[in-house]
């Protein structure tokens, strides 16, 4: 239930909610029957039903808290600017953990990473968020969790929601910053799990989107990174979808050749995930 306010209309109202107008008017019509001056207009200070929809933004993007499996939408305020672009991405399913640095005071990664949310959810996709709240630090007497503890709860919270999307098209990709300042250009690096070939496609499509938008001249030859560190090995090793890893650095003139210069634009850096992500998920349907 919902109140209307000064301005609020029909499409306007279903739009806050995170809902198709087109898709939901005339449900909501038939909900609030009597309620509606005109056939069209709504009254202020007037309670108006909402239709219940598994396909609302609400439901189809939602942060996940790792500790105690609570889901909350990712998106509030901003549903009202929030419209399905396209259904490229139906029966898509993404897990993004946001790995910030502990040091980090600011939002540059969580920012990126709703950015990337919002586009694989306005083309239709599924998008669970995890480790974007302070909470998830803590455990039950206050201790610091190691990051294989850390680990282990992402895998509880993704194995069971993998189970519930059994047949879907579902992959998790963990973005890290390493004392990154979003102040200058950063250095990306794409790693995957090596005995995941399905991990390792989306890698490689994620690599290529930022190869072209690279802010150096270097000639980036293939590049075929693995995971290293024990959390992540960890992850990979037990979690059900294919996972990669994308990390991010403030840049360096040491950085090794597999190393991907690009700049600091939130929305850019959004976009060229969606893009490496959609070409993934493209060349999954020309297989099939």
């Amino acid at each position: 239930m919902v109140v209307a306010k000064q301005g609020d209309g029909i499409f306007s109202i279903l739009r806050k909610q995170g809902l198709d107008p087109v898709k939901h008017y005339e449900e909501f019509l038939k909900l609030n029957e009597g309620k509606i001056k005109d056939g069209s207009f709504l009254q202020v200070g007037v309670e108006y039903q909402i239709p219940q929809a598994t396909d609302s933004f609400k439901k189809t993007g939602v942060t996940v808290s790792a500790t105690n499996g609570v889901e909350e939408p990712i998106f509030d305020r901003e549903l009202g600017s929030m419209s399905l672009k396209s259904e490229k991405l139906k029966d898509a399913v993404y897990y993004l953990i946001v790995d910030n640095d502990g040091a980090q005071a600011n939002d540059f990664l969580p920012e990126i990473t709703q950015n990337l949310a919002a586009e694989l959810m306005v083309n239709g996709a599924q998008v669970y968020i995890l480790g974007n709240e302070k909470s998830e630090v803590l455990t039950v007497n206050d201790s610091v969790l190691t990051p294989t503890q850390k680990m282990g709860n992402y895998i509880e919270a993704i194995n069971k929601r993998y189970i519930q999307n059994t047949g879907k098209y579902q992959r998790v990709l963990i973005i890290r910053a390493n004392e990154l300042t979003g102040k200058g250009n950063m250095n990306i690096a794409v790693y995957h799990y090596n005995k995941s070939e399905e991990g390792q496609r989306l890698a490689a499509n994620i690599q290529n989107v930022f190869k072209k938008n690279s802010v150096s001249n270097h000639a980036y030859k293939d590049i075929n990174m693995i995971f290293e560190d024990q959390a992540s090995l960890y992850l990979a090793r037990n979690v059900l979808p294919a996972i990669s890893l994308l990390t991010m650095e403030n840049a360096s003139p040491k950085a090794g050749e597999e190393k991907i210069s690009v700049r600091p634009d939130k929305k850019l850096l959004a976009n060229m995930l969606t893009n490496g992500i959609m070409n993934d998920f493209a060349d999954l349907e020309i297989e099939e």
